[in-house]
């Protein structure tokens, strides 16, 4: 395997689902990296220097440079999850076979597509300042109403973890997304499923010492 030329760089910001996904892969992987915070309430994904690094403005990006002197950058948590599983030995984060794969995929996207966009920074502002509209009951409408769909899929896949009983990542959506439903008054009683493999995946370093309140960039009364 190629090592890489430098350490790895993971731009995000402490409370966003998406950055923690790619600390867990990152963690599940036993990858070393910075970690460079991104302050999405102060605006800073729009600064000229972190819109050159990633045009979408979005957190997470992980910038890396392979031996040859390439400067790599990742941006999207489900793309940084599966080059880190291509890339490195460790946790795989995906089944072994076809049918397996696509399961995981789908669970995933069904929280990276389905859930999370809905219930982000820049929507929620618009909501509340477009729209005039109660931005914290739209999240926790929109979160519930897929967590539902999430539950009824998983009750058919998961074992200890949402695939079986091994991690993956599915799991990897699913923990900061409940931490997220919490955030917005989401009642997880109706998720016994899901609550039950976020305990399971609490128990593993990877997913428990990544949690948001233990980031650098997270405000003191948060920690």
């Amino acid at each position: 395997m190629i090592e890489l030329c430098g350490p790895m760089i993971l731009y995000g910001f402490w409370r966003s689902s998406a950055t923690w996904r790619a600390r867990i892969a990152l963690g599940l992987k036993g990858c070393s990296y910075q970690y460079r915070p991104i302050n999405l309430a102060a605006g800073e994904q729009d600064l000229d220097h972190y819109r050159a690094k990633n045009p979408m403005g979005q957190v997470p990006l992980l910038e890396l440079t392979e031996q040859d002197g390439r400067t790599v950058r990742i941006a999207q948590s489900l793309v940084i999850a599966e080059y880190l599983d291509e890339r490195f030995a460790g946790t795989p984060l995906l089944p072994s076979d076809r049918v397996g794969r696509a399961q995981v995929r789908q669970l995933a996207e069904t929280i990276n597509s389905g859930i999370q966009p809905l219930a982000n920074t820049s929507v929620r502002a618009f909501v509340r300042e477009n729209l005039g509209g109660d931005d914290n009951a739209w999240c926790a409408h929109w979160i519930a109403r897929g967590l539902e769909a999430v539950e009824s899929m998983v009750r058919a896949t998961s074992g200890r973890f949402a695939f079986g009983d091994a991690p993956t990542l599915a799991d990897i959506c699913i923990v900061p997304q409940l931490y997220h439903a919490r955030r917005f008054g989401v009642d997880l009683r109706r998720f016994p499923t899901l609550t039950a493999i976020e305990r399971a995946c609490q128990s593993l370093d990877p997913f428990s010492l990544t949690r948001p309140e233990f980031q650098i960039d997270a405000p003191g009364d948060q920690r």
